[in-house]
């Protein structure tokens, strides 16, 4: 059972998500336990929900679903480096999270726990395959997940298949697999939606403006529920 008062208490004293001013960066509020399902609970109530609402989620819950993803949770991790809430081939952490809310697309920096400006305007609508540009493009926001090929190059243990393209595939879709059901599990425990999807790849790369060693693989959309 969901911890119905600390979450409502959460939702109330936190700062609504508002990126209209369009900041550079923003400096992300520490993360907090959100109180919510236990594990078990949350494995039990995990699913995809595709319809959500447009609904404005806190600064602090986003702030608590992008460290769950892929936050940084220990200084001292695998082969020297700072560890994260999700695994990676080497500790390479190649999949870089970008949120696309409706004023700009951002960057997530674990390190940091920031959001860094990409671009501006909506991106919500290309981040999703192009048959279902309708649908939860207005929830408060959708994540992209892009592997950066270049980080396999600084990964802790360099081993012979961090070269090899097939092998990289396999990394990174893996890995990329790896922080979308960590958010499906925050999601599930604090009755959120969230649906993993495809994206636009050729139009969320332009808009980005990403290198080749750049590449969009998929999009997860998280918000409040709605009736399905």
């Amino acid at each position: 059972m969901i911890r119905s008062k600390s979450v409502a208490k959460l939702r109330r004293t936190s700062a609504p998500l508002d990126t209209s001013c369009n900041k550079d960066s923003i400096v992300l509020p520490k993360p907090t336990d959100w109180h919510g399902r236990s594990v078990y609970a949350a494995l039990k109530a995990r699913k995809t929900v595709r319809s959500i609402l447009d609904k404005k989620i806190s600064l602090q819950t986003l702030s608590n679903l992008l460290w769950a993803a892929c936050g940084t949770n220990r200084k001292a991790g695998p082969f020297g480096g700072a560890g994260i809430t999700a695994a990676s081939a080497s500790n390479s952490q190649e999949i870089e999270v970008y949120a696309a809310t409706e004023d700009g697309v951002y960057l997530y920096e674990s390190g940091a726990h920031r959001l860094v400006l990409a671009a501006k305007g909506d991106l919500r609508p290309m981040a999703i395959g192009r048959g279902q540009r309708s649908w939860g493009s207005k929830a408060p926001v959708r994540l992209v997940y892009v592997v950066n090929i270049g980080k396999f190059d600084t990964a802790g243990y360099q081993e012979p298949g961090l070269y090899d393209p097939e092998t990289q595939k396999a990394y990174y879709y893996v890995d990329a697999g790896m922080i979308a059901e960590n958010v499906y599990l925050f999601a599930a425990s604090l009755g959120l939606a969230s649906w993993f999807h495809n994206c636009d790849k050729a139009t969320v790369a332009r808009h980005l403006n990403l290198p080749a060693t750049k590449r969009p693989l998929f999009g997860q959309t998280i918000g409040h529920p709605g009736k399905e």
